[in-house]
């Protein structure tokens, strides 16, 4: 599509115009009636969102008032067909914050801003407002308690995303003025709200998967957190005082402006209040950051191995873990004196906007399971299952204490099975010995006996068990009677794998069992349980391939037979 204005007709340009804080400024530029609002983005043709569909946008894109072109900032002549006829430019693209790729932060956020820049001065735009970010400021080792703008970029910043978006800022800033061209840059701090595809979906997942509970650090960060809203009528109010002329305009271009609701906030009460809201558990549980950083550090480099190969860009990163520990608020009074910025929206409105908006998330809209697990069934329901499975976190707990001391007394000294077992008995014999003949109350507190029938097989139980003992032979037995006619290569093939299986589980030695297998144990049951649908797709994709495989081996071994 070739942008098109005439001279009665004043044209903007917003560039990665369909991101989360970039649709906000476009609904309110068009509600406003400032300007008609040319949407600079990278897919091929806009693709409306069922909530945007017979709202603001749609009627706008349908009376002209609201174009859509598809541009890549990397590619100036791209950028300057966007900008042609347009009075103002808000450059509010750019790639996603959590993925550590220099080079691709580097061709956007530096490369791209600078072609922006020069097809600004090309064409004759008048006026350049940039977001940037907060970041453009942090180190990220020290907390940051109301900055202001006078603070300088740090040495080191604390991801390719912070780093690119300083030079970024400094282009900008060091472009006001050329060929008559006005230009500043907002750095609104951590923007939430209506429309937001990444804090409130990370923090949902996060709790559906039982991950919600940790607190990354001490839980006393103070945090400034940005509606949405208040972001776009920012950018606005910093378009206004450009176009004011006079000292209005001249004291606010060339400048960088905090943008927040002037409300900080405990990190992780913000993030208590929407996890509430929705309907999950607040965050309780304290992680040093020490130790988070470890795994996080893991998670970025399994990530980098994996990325080309579709792995999703992961949450925890080193970068993340700091910003989720440290302080973080901001200044906004230059942004009050020099733009006449002030909020719209308070902070408690605006939380309570993004829980109605999200709803559908709420922990009640979550498709409930009818029955057992299949992790549960598979492993027979029971104590078993819910120790396992995690479902009592004090059972299993006190089994994997349990499963640890057995290892360092038994397994790890390098005794025999027989030394073992006898250890084992011998230490079973004393506790209950001891168990035994302790007082029915010590200081106050009961003592719950263990009772003689704990130890006693039921004549029911006896019945059961020699019905499974005489079920398990008859079966083997009529697989012996299959093997015998030979002429069931499947279940040949079966037992032949099944056989092999035992034979290399035999190899496995105790102390493999317990370091490697029971830890396997106690992480893939409970991950099948939470990823059931996705995994079980896995195994049924991966059994299609292999009964294709199996049906073309048997046919080239036993076809040509057939056939003759």
């Amino acid at each position: 599509m070739t942008p098109e204005s005439t001279e009665t007709e004043r044209w903007c340009v917003v560039t990665g115009g369909r991101g989360f804080a970039a649709r906000h400024l476009v609904e309110m530029l068009v509600r406003y009636e400032m300007f008609c609002v040319r949407i600079a983005d990278l897919a091929p043709a806009i693709m409306l969102d069922p909530h945007e569909e017979n709202g603001v946008l749609d009627e706008g894109l349908r009376s002209g008032r609201v174009q859509y072109i598809s541009a890549d900032l990397r590619d100036k002549s791209q950028v300057v067909k966007a900008f042609q006829g347009a009075e103002v430019v808000f450059h509010m693209a750019a790639p996603d914050s959590s993925i550590n790729n220099h080079q691709l932060q580097y061709s956007v956020n530096v490369q791209g801003t600078q072609n922006v820049i020069d097809a600004c001065v090309d064409v004759g735009v008048k006026r350049l407002i940039y977001t940037s970010s907060p970041s453009v400021v942090f180190d990220g080792v020290h907390g940051i308690l109301n900055g202001s703008e006078s603070m300088a970029y740090p040495i080191k910043h604390n991801d390719s995303y912070s780093a690119t978006k300083a030079e970024g800022e400094e282009l900008i800033m060091n472009a006001n003025g050329r060929n008559g061209l006005l230009t500043c840059c907002i750095r609104p701090s951590s923007i939430f709200g209506p429309g937001d595809r990444l804090l409130v979906p990370s923090l949902v997942a996060a709790a559906r998967a039982g991950k919600s509970k940790f607190i990354i650090g001490d839980g006393n960060n103070l945090y400034d957190f940005t509606y949405v809203e208040n972001v776009a009528h920012a950018h606005v109010c910093a378009e206004r005082a450009l176009a004011s002329g006079g000292d209005v305009s001249t004291k606010a271009a060339g400048q960088a402006y905090f943008i927040t609701n002037m409300e900080p906030i405990k990190f992780w009460e913000f993030m208590s209040q929407l996890l509430e809201g929705l309907g999950y558990e607040r965050p309780s549980i304290k992680i040093p950051v020490f130790v988070m950083m470890p795994i996080a550090h893991l998670v970025e480099l399994t990530y980098k191995l994996l990325g080309p190969y579709g792995m999703k860009v992961p949450q925890l990163t080193p970068s993340r873990v700091r910003l989720l520990s440290c302080s973080r608020t901001f200044d906004s009074t230059k942004a009050k004196d020099r733009l006449g910025y002030a909020p719209v929206v308070p902070l408690q409105e605006g939380i309570r906007r993004t829980i109605d908006s999200f709803s559908h998330l709420t922990a009640g809209s979550q498709s409930k399971r009818e029955g057992p697990s299949k992790a549960s069934r598979i492993l027979g329901g029971g104590k078993v299952a819910d120790t396992l499975l995690w479902k009592d976190l004090k059972q299993t707990l006190i089994a994997i204490f349990i499963l640890i001391s057995i290892y360092y007394n038994f397994v790890a000294t390098g005794s025999s099975v027989v030394t073992a077992l006898s250890k084992a008995l011998l230490v079973a014999s004393v506790f209950l010995f001891l168990h035994g003949i302790l007082p029915e109350k010590i200081f106050g507190y009961t003592v719950e006996k263990i009772p003689a029938s704990q130890f006693h097989l039921s004549k029911d139980s006896s019945h059961d068990l020699s019905l499974s003992v005489i079920s398990s032979w008859n079966t083997t037995v009529k697989a012996l009677r299959s093997l015998c006619q030979g002429n069931d290569w499947s279940f040949f093939f079966k037992v032949v794998f099944v056989l092999l299986a035992l034979s290399l589980a035999g190899a496995i030695s105790l102390h493999s069992i317990f370091v490697i297998g029971l830890p396997i144990a106690f992480i893939a049951f409970i991950v099948y349980e939470k990823k059931e649908q996705e995994i079980d797709s896995i195994v049924v994709s991966f059994k299609s391939f292999a009964c294709k495989r199996k049906s073309d081996v048997y046919e080239k071994l036993f076809g040509s037979k057939k056939h003759d």
